[in-house]
């Protein structure tokens, strides 16, 4: 990379001074502290600071937290759920509020129930992880290991608790003097058994007067159709008592989006590099989601310093490519894609059709100078060359361009970064790079939400996501290829070793054919349960269809079939289901849900999503 500017990483902690508040939340902050505190007399209640994935729920709980510390008789502890698995956080978030408990009231309680065996027990643990962590450990193994096979000593435990509570908070005509608040992050990132039992802890142990719980999570995720989904009516509506309100974080605005770019930007030292335009794009494509945005920012930083492919090249065309990358998946995936992969240049059939877009869009006749220009390019297409039905002629030819291309062309955002790309120096190099498969791009992970989406691969045809195994709808995640039998049909097969790597590793027995020669033979040695097949090969731009039809025609195959190819068009997906094909795919994740219907069924289990690894 041609600059001798020195870079740097920003962290993912959550904000918890109002000097490094960049987004606003200060002011919530100050307003839902006072309300907690104003709310004493109105303890215990819950909570829920509710958002997204890194829109800010800790941070603002930090917040909140800092202004507490000014409250008198106010206290707070933090129990973050995520570090505790199942019955272990019922244990683990008692003992952190029981550890804010003054040692003399611990040591009163203890001789108020000296005489019930179990109780004294518990409370000789607790009095000593009040003095120190020496000699906790075992005591409260033992307690803990009695509660979970007596009932009794577990009811005089939750007694026990309650009566330290009010005791504490000094209970006076029903109005605590003292007010503890539990902070509880990471909820939504737990397994269906510790949120269950946080709730356990909360509403059956805690639901005490002084003790009030903040607890950030997103509570759609902790909803039905969630991580709860499998939860008995009973279950769901224990569920719905657990939070008597909600604070539902807003998206920021703007400006204030813009500012943290900007900061974000400025810290690293890549300032200089983001116009306005790229602000506006980074705000509005990542959702205006802090946690994107630094993720995104860390990546340019890492592809910049770590790849060696930018040595030629000025920082902006580093930034630039993971912006098409990072929100343009589908499009970087086709320059990306390599030689003979598909043909033409994706980048310059986009171009030329921006252009003739442009000039079929509108109400005057196509100028005399830009007529050939436009007349190969619809030859090139197979589409006539008539131009008196310029609509006509538009929408024939988007039907043979790629699926995407009439959206590009209408996103200015896209064509604007685009553009830069291209008139930056050696871009034609730079393209050309990533065609013939350049060291991969360092991968810029979105944990979605779980909508993840991440890195393409460039050299990778397949366009290798990586991601989590994320649940597909309709098939189980654990039901294996075991059994399956795949023909695949491609005159580069190089392109898709790591996938069918992948299948093999998934139980699936994969046949590589070169040709629709080496297909046929390969298939009147062994029925396969499925071909993949690609559509062009070497100058034939149909020649898997070909294949596939006389397939079809002949009776020799009549299973289920999916196409894999660089590009999706309308014309494309027409064939593929006239042959009676499952569908088009351009990626492997969407190779995955339509080889899932091929397997759908009580006697074809279905298959597990694929998840790409780093190559």
């Amino acid at each position: 990379m041609t600059t001798q500017q020195r870079l740097a990483l920003l962290n993912d902690e959550p904000v918890d001074s109002a000097g490094t508040d960049l987004l606003g939340a200060g002011r919530a902050a100050r307003q839902l502290a006072g309300l907690l505190v104003d709310s004493r007399s109105s303890t215990p209640f819950t909570l829920a600071v509710d958002a997204g994935w890194g829109m800010g729920k800790s941070s603002l709980m930090r917040l909140v937290d800092a202004e507490l510390a000014t409250a008198p008789e106010v206290h707070t502890v933090w129990y973050n759920a995520w570090t505790s698995t199942g019955a272990d956080a019922l244990e683990g978030l008692i003992k952190s509020v029981l550890m804010r408990f003054d040692r003399r009231l611990l040591r009163r309680a203890l001789h108020r129930v000296s005489e019930q065996r179990a109780l004294l027990r518990a409370l000789r643990a607790l009095a000593t992880v009040a003095a120190g962590p020496l000699g906790a450990a075992g005591l409260v193994d033992e307690l803990w290991s009695s509660l979970s096979v007596n009932s009794q000593a577990r009811n005089e435990m939750r007694d026990a608790i309650r009566d330290l509570a009010q005791e504490w908070a000094g209970n006076a005509a029903y109005s605590p003097r003292r007010m503890l608040v539990v902070f509880i992050d990471d909820l939504d990132r737990c397994s269906e058994e510790t949120v269950l039992a946080v709730c356990e802890a909360v509403k059956v142990y805690l639901d005490v007067p002084g003790l009030a719980f903040v607890i950030g999570c997103d509570r759609s995720v902790l909803g039905p159709s969630g991580l709860l989904r499998d939860l008995s009516p009973a279950g769901s509506a224990f569920m719905e008592k657990i939070f008597q309100t909600s604070y539902r974080i807003p998206v920021a605005d703007g400006q204030g989006v813009q500012e943290y770019i900007k900061w974000c930007a400025r810290t690293v030292g890549i300032e200089e590099l983001l116009d306005e335009p790229l602000v506006d794009l980074l705000a509005e494509r990542s959702a205006r989601n802090p946690r994107r945005i630094k993720r995104l920012v860390n990546g340019f930083v890492l592809e910049a310093t770590l790849n060696p492919m930018w040595a030629d090249h000025p920082p902006e065309a580093v930034l630039r490519t993971l912006l098409i990358q990072y929100f343009y998946a589908d499009f970087y995936r086709m320059m990306t894609s390599p030689p003979g992969a598909d043909e033409g240049d994706v980048i310059a059939d986009f171009c030329t059709y921006r252009r003739v877009r442009t000039l079929l869009r509108t109400a005057e006749p196509v100028p005399e100078a830009e007529r050939p220009r436009v007349e190969a390019f619809l030859e090139r297409r197979d589409v006539p060359r008539s131009l008196t039905d310029p609509a006509a002629t538009l929408e024939r030819l988007e039907h043979e361009l790629p699926t995407v291309f009439p959206r590009m062309a209408a996103d200015a955002a896209f064509n604007s970064l685009l553009d830069g790309l291209l008139g930056l120096p050696r871009s034609e190099k730079l393209v050309r790079r990533l065609r013939e498969g350049a060291p991969a791009l360092v991968a810029v992970e979105r944990r979605e939400e779980p909508e993840i989406f991440g890195g393409v691969v460039p050299g990778a045809r397949t366009g290798l996501r990586r991601r989590s195994r994320a649940r597909f709808p309709g098939f189980d995640p654990q039901a294996p290829l075991v059994g399956r039998t795949i023909l695949w049909v491609d005159d580069r097969p190089e392109n898709n070793t790591s996938l069918a790597a992948w299948f093999r590793r998934e139980g699936a027995t994969v046949e590589i054919a070169v040709d629709s020669g080496a297909a046929d033979a390969a298939i009147a040695a062994r029925m396969p349960s499925l071909i993949i097949s690609d559509i062009a090969r070497g100058t034939d731009d149909r020649a898997g269809f070909t294949h596939v039809a006389a397939l079809r025609r002949e009776g020799r195959y009549t299973g289920p079939v999916v196409f894999f190819a660089g590009r999706v068009t309308p014309a494309r997906q027409d064939t593929a289901r006239d042959l009676g094909a499952l569908g088009v795919a351009a990626d492997a994740d969407e190779l995955i849900r339509l080889i899932s219907g091929a397997f759908a069924g009580p006697s074809a289990p279905p298959v597990r999503p694929y998840a790409a690894r780093p190559r």
